[in-house]
């Protein structure tokens, strides 16, 4: 049996960017993409705290050091700049990995500077 784990939690990223007119995604400071153990392209679900929105999409590396957090093409329509948003990735893991699994957590400033990282 497969289970999906939660793999990486980003907990109150501020939009900073919002860019309608482009192909779509979640462009994330590389930094925080290290940090938060994500890979570019990877599936993300992005929870916004303002609205109740929760979508699905896939990371673009941003500039590092930079803070930036932008949803592009459709993810635009779900938040404004001053937006807190929670980005989760998961991991699909057989019984044993799932069992062993533990999530890597970082927590963004008002800045997107990581704040903490690993808190439960």
């Amino acid at each position: 049996m497969m289970i999906t784990m939660l793999k990486s939690k980003i907990y109150y990223a501020t939009v900073t960017e919002a860019q309608l007119y482009y192909r779509g995604s979640i462009t994330i400071d590389e930094d925080i993409i290290k940090k938060a153990n994500l890979l570019e392209h990877e599936k993300v679900e992005v929870l916004n705290l303002n609205n109740g929105n929760r979508i699905e999409t896939y990371v673009i590396t941003g500039k590092r050091s930079s803070g930036v957090i932008c949803l592009n093409g459709p993810a635009a329509r779900t938040g404004v700049i001053g937006d807190r948003l929670i980005i989760l990735s998961y991991g699909i893991y057989n019984e044993e990995e799932a069992k062993k699994q533990k999530p890597v957590f970082v927590e963004l400033d008002d800045g997107n500077k990581i704040k903490n990282t690993n808190l439960a």
